[in-house]
C-alpha cells in the first residue's frame, strides 16, 4: 500500500498531499504544520458553534414563533424533533466517516444542517417547523463528531489537550451568548433570522474546509452498510429520548404509553448488541469496548451530561425566581462557571501536551463536580450571588478538568480506523446523559416545587408555578411569592443533591482509569496499551 509522502504539511493546507491519493491512514511521525492546523480547527469550531449555538439562539425566540404561528400544544416538538434526529444520527454519521471518509460526510451535515436552518425559517405553520427542525437536527448529528474525529486525524493524542482551550470557549460562548443573540435577533429582525443566522456561518464554514482540509481518501473497497443495526439503535435511541422527555410531564412515568417505549427501546437495543456482533460492518464495532479506558470514559461523559445539562437549566431558573434576576441577567450569572471551565480547561490541555499525562485530571474534575455541586445544594432564600458565584466556579473548573479529557482518552483507546465511531460513541453517551438528566432532575424539582407550594401555598399556586419568571413573581401576594421562593430554592436543593451523588459514581469510575502514554506523533493506539500502527509502517 503506497504512502503519501510529503513535507511537513501532509494532511491539511494547499501544498498537502491531494485528496486523490490513496492511503487508510497518514504515516506516523508525520504532522501537518500548526499553521495549517490552526486553521482548520478554527473552521471546524465555527461548525462546532452552529450545532451548539442553535438551541441556545431558538429558545428565546419560541414565544414570538408561537405567536406568529401558533401550536402552542405541539411547541415542546420543536425542541423533541431536533434532539431526537440529532441523537438518532450521531452513531450513523461516526460511522459513514470512518467508512467513506470523514472530509465529505462533514461537508454532507454541514450542507443538511443549512438546508434544515432554512427550511425552518421559511416555515409556514408549527407542523413544518417541527419538521425541518428534524431536518436540521440531522444534519447537526454530524457536525459534532465530524469536528470530534477530524481533529482526532489531524493532531495527535498528546498534541491535541492545546485544543481544548478552543473548544471549552466555544461552549461558553454559545451558553452565554445564544441567549443573548436570539434575543437580539428575534427584536430587530424577526424570529425567522434566528435560523437564517446559521447560513452565512455555515458558508463560511464549507468554504474554509473545503479550501484548507485535505485528508488521505479511503481505499476503494466493497462496503456493507449495517442497516439493519442502524434502524435498532435508531428506534432504542428514539424511544430513549421520548420517554425522558415525556416521562412526568405529557405522560405519567407508570403511564401505559411510557412502559410501551421503555419495552421498545430496551427490545430495540437488545437486538442491535445481538445484530453488531455478527454484522461484516457493525455500525459501532463492541470491540471498542474491551477498551477499559474508553468503556470508563463513557460511563463518565454519560454522567457528565448528566449533571452538567442539569446545572445549566436549574442555575438560571434559581437566579430569576429566588435571586430576582432577569432572563438576561442569569445567563450572565452564569460567567463564573463558564469562566472557571474555560481557564481550567486550557490549563489541562497545556498539561495533558507538555507531559502526556492526563489520569488526574478525571479524578479532580469528577470530584471538584461532586463539590461543587454539593455546594450548590446548601443554597436557600439567603443565598448571596457572590456565595452562588462561587459555588458555580467549583463546578465549572470540575468540568474543564473532565469535559474534553473525556473525549481525548477515548480517541486514544481505538485504532484510527475506529476514530468515527469512537467520537460518535463518547458523543452520544454524552447526549444520552444529558437527556436522563434533564428529565430525572427536572422531575425531582418539579415535585418538590408542587409538594413545598402545596404545603405553603394556600392552594394559590398551580401546576406551572415552576415557570414563574421575576416579573410574574413579582406580581404575587407576598405570601405566594416568598413560598414559592422557598419552594424553588427546595427543589434546587434536591436536584442538585441528587447530582452530586450521581456524580461520586463518575468520580469512583475515574480511579480505574490507566495512565496510557499519549503518542506524540501517528495516530492513536489500538487499545489500552500502546501499539504498532501497523498500516503506517506498512508499504
Amino acid at each position: 500500500m503506497g504512502i503519501a509522502r510529503g513535507r511537513k504539511g501532509s494532511g491539511v493546507a494547499a501544498d498537502a498531499v491531494p485528496d486523490g491519493d490513496t492511503q487508510s491512514q497518514p504515516a506516523a511521525g508525520s504532522l501537518p504544520e500548526p499553521r495549517s492546523v490552526r486553521v482548520v480547527v478554527l473552521a471546524l469550531m465555527i461548525a462546532m458553534l452552529l450545532a451548539m449555538l442553535d438551541n441556545m439562539i431558538v429558545g428565546t425566540a419560541m414565544p414570538t414563533i408561537v405567536g406568529e404561528l401558533g401550536g402552542l400544544e405541539h411547541l415542546s416538538w420543536v425542541v423533541t424533533s431536533y434532539t431526537l434526529a440529532t441523537a438518532a444520527s450521531t452513531p450513523i454519521w461516526g460511522k459513514l466517516g470512518d467508512m467513506y471518509g470523514r472530509k465529505g460526510i462533514f461537508l454532507i451535515s454541514i450542507v443538511i444542517f443549512l438546508i434544515g436552518s432554512a427550511l425552518s425559517g421559511m416555515a409556514q405553520d408549527m407542523g413544518q417547523l417541527i419538521g425541518f427542525r428534524a431536518v436540521q437536527g440531522l444534519g447537526a448529528g454530524g457536525l459534532m463528531v465530524g469536528v470530534m474525529a477530524i481533529i482526532g486525524d489531524l493532531v495527535p493524542p498528546r498534541e491535541r489537550g492545546r485544543y481544548q482551550g478552543m473548544m471549552a470557549a466555544v461552549m461558553a460562548v454559545a451558553m452565554i451568548g445564544g441567549p443573548l443573540v436570539g434575543g437580539s435577533i428575534t427584536d430587530h429582525w424577526g424570529w425567522r433570522w434566528s435560523f437564517y443566522i446559521n447560513l452565512p456561518l455555515g458558508a463560511v464554514a464549507l468554504a474554509m474546509i473545503t479550501t484548507v482540509l485535505h485528508l488521505p481518501r479511503k481505499e476503494k473497497a466493497t462496503r456493507h452498510v449495517d442497516y439493519l443495526g442502524a434502524a435498532l439503535l435508531t428506534v432504542g435511541i428514539t424511544a430513549i429520548v421520548l420517554v425522558t422527555t415525556w416521562g412526568g410531564t405529557e405522560y405519567a412515568w407508570d403511564s401505559a404509553v411510557i412502559m410501551e417505549l421503555t419495552a421498545i427501546g430496551v427490545a430495540s437495543l437488545t437486538g442491535f448488541l445481538f445484530v453488531e456482533r455478527r454484522a461484516a460492518e457493525p455500525l459501532m464495532p463492541l470491540h471498542i469496548f474491551r477498551s477499559r479506558n474508553f468503556s470508563l470514559m463513557s460511563v463518565i461523559g454519560f454522567l457528565a451530561g448528566f449533571v452538567m445539562f442539569g446545572a445549566v437549566l436549574f442555575l438560571p431558573l434559581f437566579q430569576q425566581s429566588v435571586q430576582g434576576a432577569s432572563a438576561t441577567n442569569s445567563g450572565l450569572l452564569l460567567l463564573p462557571m463558564l469562566m472557571s471551565m474555560l481557564v481550567v480547561s486550557m490549563y489541562a490541555g497545556r498539561v495533558t501536551t507538555s507531559t502526556g499525562k492526563y489520569r488526574i485530571f478525571p479524578i479532580v474534575g469528577a470530584g471538584l463536580i461532586v463539590a461543587g455541586l454539593f455546594l450548590l445544594a446548601q443554597m436557600d432564600t439567603e443565598t448571596s450571588r457572590l456565595t452562588s458565584g462561587i459555588y458555580m466556579a467549583v463546578l465549572g473548573a470540575g468540568m474543564g478538568f473532565l469535559m474534553q479529557v473525556t473525549m481525548l482518552v477515548a480517541q486514544n483507546s481505538v485504532e484510527l480506523k475506529d476514530m468515527g465511531v469512537a467520537s460518535s460513541s463518547a458523543t452520544l453517551f454524552r447526549t444520552l446523559g444529558s437527556s436522563f438528566g434533564v428529565a430525572i432532575m427536572g422531575a425531582l424539582f418539579t415535585g418538590r416545587v408542587q409538594d413545598e407550594m402545596a404545603a405553603r401555598g394556600g392552594g394559590q399556586a398551580t401546576a406551572g408555578s415552576a415557570q414563574l419568571d421575576a416579573a410574574s413573581l413579582a406580581k404575587l401576594p407576598e405570601p405566594v411569592r416568598e413560598a414559592y421562593e422557598f419552594a424553588v430554592a427546595s427543589g434546587t436543593h434536591a436536584a442538585f443533591l441528587l447530582g452530586a451523588a450521581v456524580a461520586v459514581i463518575g468520580f469512583i469510575a475515574a480511579f480505574f482509569v490507566k495512565e496510557v502514554p499519549l503518542r506524540g506523533t501517528g495516530p492513536s493506539p489500538a487499545a489500552d496499551e500502546p501499539t504498532e500502527d501497523k498500516a503506517a509502517a506498512s508499504v
